[in-house]
């Protein structure tokens, strides 16, 4: 049975609970996005002392800056536009800082103790690896449209580490769902019908969707 059905028969390994608390339309991409950014943040350990950035402020980034936030960590986001700031805060960041400035990462050199990367647009990644502190870790979980060009003396000086990481398992994702009813943390979502597929698809193109489509599957 497909995914639109309103009914499934499957193994109770694969079923997770849902709070109670939380609305399903915001639930529907943690299984997702919410879980891609959840695991990391929880892997290297974000929480009250770290400094966590986030790049991008999309329907992955806004996950991992409720994520860091909730945890504990102080958060900056970088993005492209400076018109998400005020959402960007109000989702928990406590600084923002618009990459349009060549200069962004002049006063941030050996800041961050964590870097999520959720961007797949091109970019000069050891601009970001500069700001890592000793043992800091940059995350890639953007997938980008061209390999990435990395300075090894980017990495050296300060044991500076560049990783990956996607998804996550159903025992994560259960202990994410539990947070997220902890913490009242849910995904910012537009809910279309089945018949708004065309133009959703053209404004997530366009960048134009904040943060997450959910299609009503009652509509097909």
């Amino acid at each position: 049975m497909a995914g639109y059905s309103n009914v499934m028969v499957i193994n109770e390994d694969y079923a997770v609970s849902i709070p109670e608390n939380l609305p399903l339309d915001g639930v529907a991409p943690l299984l997702c996005a919410g879980i891609t950014l959840y695991s990391p943040i929880k892997h290297w350990k974000a929480g009250p002392g770290k400094k966590v950035a986030v790049m991008g402020l999309g329907g992955l980034g806004h996950m991992g800056v409720k994520f860091a936030a909730a945890m504990g960590a102080e958060v900056t986001v970088f993005s492209h536009s400076p018109s998400k700031e005020s959402d960007a805060k109000a989702m928990g960041a406590h600084h923002f800082v618009s990459t349009r400035n060549p200069d962004f990462n002049k006063d941030l050199i050996k800041h961050f103790d964590l870097i999520l990367n959720t961007v797949s647009a091109e970019l000069d990644i050891n601009d970001y690896l500069q700001m890592l502190n000793v043992d800091g870790t940059l995350v890639v979980i953007g997938l980008p449209g061209k390999p990435y060009a990395v300075e090894v003396g980017s990495l050296l000086p300060a044991r500076r580490s560049l990783s990956g990481s996607m998804i996550g398992g159903i025992a994560e994702m259960q202990e994410m769902l539990n947070f997220c009813g902890e913490h009242n943390i849910v995904s910012d979502v537009e809910v279309i019908k089945a018949d708004y597929i065309n133009q959703a698809y053209d404004r997530t193109v366009a960048s134009d969707v904040k943060y997450r489509f959910v299609i009503d599957a009652t509509t097909f």
